[in-house]
């Protein structure tokens, strides 16, 4: 299991000694609900019976390679609080449990928001060429999505003021409440780029709603320069 070899790694390089060694029964259920997203946006459940049929397979596995990418960085995102903090407190189960429900619910637009843009919005059935969604749908298309995504980085948000909430209990370090302080900046950056997106899905001409989705590259920068100047004064504070 990939969790539980990355639970005996040692302590991660910004300086959070890891609290939890071994993956708890959470976490365990926490990958039975992961696995099970995955299994929502695979390519096709169907050995192909025709070169048709390969052919349409085959025009999924670009946009099933950047849904499994976002769904691994949510796991990984997941392992690394838990791996960092080893709370089990009912605060962070709800907030756990309201987060695999999310990633369960946001597999479907997320495999049908990329499927859509690999796809010239059309997809074959039978040999017949069917339009996948109509321009109109766009802004509502956009909110879905980005509704999804602001609302999983919401869950992780809390669930750092959370562990920070904790901070005597787990005997957090100077160090440590800091790297806890930058993931708290990060999630709210990247909560607040799901409703930029969603704004601007609705405040765009609708030919141009579609553009609204390109917010969503300024997540790379963002997390670039967050990191560059909160490690630097990180380095210059505590030497590392």
């Amino acid at each position: 299991m990939i969790r539980k070899k990355a639970a005996q790694l040692t302590d991660d390089e910004s300086g959070i000694h890891w609290r939890s060694r071994e993956p708890s029964r959470l976490e365990t259920f926490s990958d039975a609900v992961f696995a099970f997203a995955v299994t929502l946006i695979i390519v096709s459940l169907e050995v192909p019976k025709s070169f048709d049929d390969l052919s349409e397979t085959m025009k999924g596995t670009f946009s099933f390679a950047i849904c499994f990418a976002v769904l691994f960085n949510i796991w990984n995102t997941q392992n690394l609080f838990f791996r960092r903090y080893g709370l089990s407190d009912a605060w962070t189960v709800t907030l756990n449990g309201a987060l695999l429900f999310v990633v369960l619910i946001y597999a479907y637009p997320l495999k049908f928001l990329f499927g859509l843009m690999f796809s010239d919005n059309s997809y074959t059935v039978n040999g017949q060429v069917h339009e996948m969604m109509n321009i109109t749908h766009t802004p509502a298309l956009m909110t879905i999505y980005g509704a999804g995504f602001s609302t999983l980085y919401l869950l992780f948000l809390l669930m750092y003021l959370n562990a920070k909430r904790h901070a005597k209990t787990l005997q957090l370090t100077a160090t440590e409440l800091f790297v806890t302080g930058t993931q708290i900046y990060i999630n709210i950056i990247c909560g607040c780029i799901g409703i930029t997106s969603m704004g601007l899905a609705w405040l765009l001409p609708l030919h141009f709603a579609g553009y609204s989705g390109f917010v969503y590259c300024a997540i790379g920068p963002a997390y670039y320069i967050l990191y560059s100047i909160r490690g630097r004064k990180q380095k210059k504070l505590f030497g590392i």
